[in-house]
C-alpha cells in the first residue's frame, strides 16, 4: 500500500511539474503577444504625437472645477502627455462572496490617439495563475482571459465592450490629466464640484461624471457602463472612488481606488487597486 501511494504521489508531482512547465512557456508566448500589441499601440499613437507645452489659456472655457483640478494636477507648464506606462497591485473577484485574488498589472496608454493595453497576472491559487489582457485600440475593445496562460476562458468584443473600454480609458485619464484637453473629450459643468465628460472617438460615444473636492482632487468617477453576466449585457452604474494623491514626474494623481457596480441588489465591490509606478512620454516599452 505504501508503495502504491508513493507511485501515485510521484505521478502527481511529475504531472504538476509538467503542467507548470507548459504553463510557463505559454505565459512567455502570451507576454510576447501583448508586447507586440503595445508596440503597435505606441507606434500608432506616435504618428500624431505633438510636443506642446500646456499654457494657462489652454484651460479657458472648461468648467471651473475642471480648471481647478488641472491646476492642482500641475499640468500648466508641462508638455502634453502622449505615452504612459504604469504598474499596479490589485485585488479582484468575479462574484460577491468569492475570495479575493491578488494581481500584478501593467498598463500602457496612448493619449493623442486614445488607447490602452492592460496586462495582468492574477494569482488564483498556489501555482495557478490567470493571464489577462484588456485592450482599447482604434475605438475597439477586447478582453482576453487565459487560465494558466493556456486556455481561453474569455475573448470578449463587440459594441458593449467598445463602450466599456472607452469609459475605462476616460476614468483612467486621471493618471494622465493633460488628456482632458484633447478634442475627443468635451466637458459640461454640473455644479462647482462636478462635471460631465463626454468622450467621442471613431463613432463610439459615452459619458461619465467626475466629482472633485475643494482642493481640486478628483475623488470619484460615475458612469453607466455595460456589465456582462452569464453572457448577457445590461447597463449598470459603475462607480470609481479615488484617493491617496501622490506626485509622479511633477503630476499630482490618485494612487488608490476601487471599481464598484451599484446594482439593485446592492454595491458589488469587485476590483481594488494601488498605483505603484507611472512614467510619461517614454516611447521605449520594455
Amino acid at each position: 500500500m505504501a508503495k502504491v501511494l508513493l507511485i501515485i504521489i510521484s505521478v502527481l508531482v511529475v504531472l504538476t511539474l509538467f503542467i507548470y512547465g507548459i504553463s510557463s512557456i505559454a505565459n512567455v508566448v502570451f507576454n510576447i503577444k501583448v508586447n507586440k500589441e503595445v508596440a503597435l499601440l505606441f507606434e500608432n499613437g506616435n504618428d500624431s504625437a505633438v510636443k506642446q507645452i500646456i499654457k494657462e489659456k489652454d484651460l479657458e472655457g472648461l468648467p471651473g472645477c475642471v480648471q481647478k483640478w488641472l491646476r492642482y494636477a500641475q499640468v500648466v507648464g508641462k508638455e502634453r502627455i502622449t505615452f504612459v506606462r504604469s504598474k499596479q497591485t490589485a485585488r479582484l473577484r468575479t462574484k460577491e462572496g468569492q475570495p479575493w485574488m491578488t494581481a500584478n498589472t501593467k498598463a500602457y496608454y496612448s493619449v493623442t490617439q486614445p488607447g490602452f493595453i492592460w496586462q495582468a497576472k492574477i494569482k488564483a491559487a498556489p501555482l495557478v495563475h490567470i493571464a489577462g489582457r484588456d485592450k482599447y485600440y482604434q475605438a475597439r475593445g477586447n478582453m482576453l482571459i487565459k487560465p494558466l496562460s493556456l486556455f481561453t476562458a474569455a475573448d470578449a468584443s463587440g459594441k458593449e465592450i467598445d463602450q466599456g473600454s472607452l469609459l475605462r480609458y476616460l476614468a483612467e485619464s486621471v493618471w494622465f490629466p493633460t488628456a482632458a484637453l484633447n478634442n475627443y473629450i468635451t466637458w459640461e459643468e454640473i455644479n462647482s464640484n462636478s462635471a460631465t465628460a463626454t468622450m467621442s472617438y471613431q463613432g463610439v460615444t459615452a459619458s461619465g461624471v467626475f466629482t472633485f473636492n475643494e482642493k481640486g482632487e478628483v475623488v470619484s468617477f460615475l458612469a453607466e457602463r455595460y456589465m456582462e453576466s452569464q453572457g448577457k449585457f445590461s447597463l449598470e452604474t459603475w462607480f470609481i472612488p479615488l484617493s491617496h494623491y501622490q506626485e509622479f514626474d511633477g503630476y499630482k494623481i490618485p494612487t488608490r481606488g476601487e471599481a464598484i457596480w451599484k446594482l439593485d441588489t446592492g454595491d458589488f465591490k469587485w476590483y481594488q487597486f494601488e498605483l505603484i509606478d507611472i512614467e510619461y512620454n517614454i516611447p521605449a516599452i520594455y
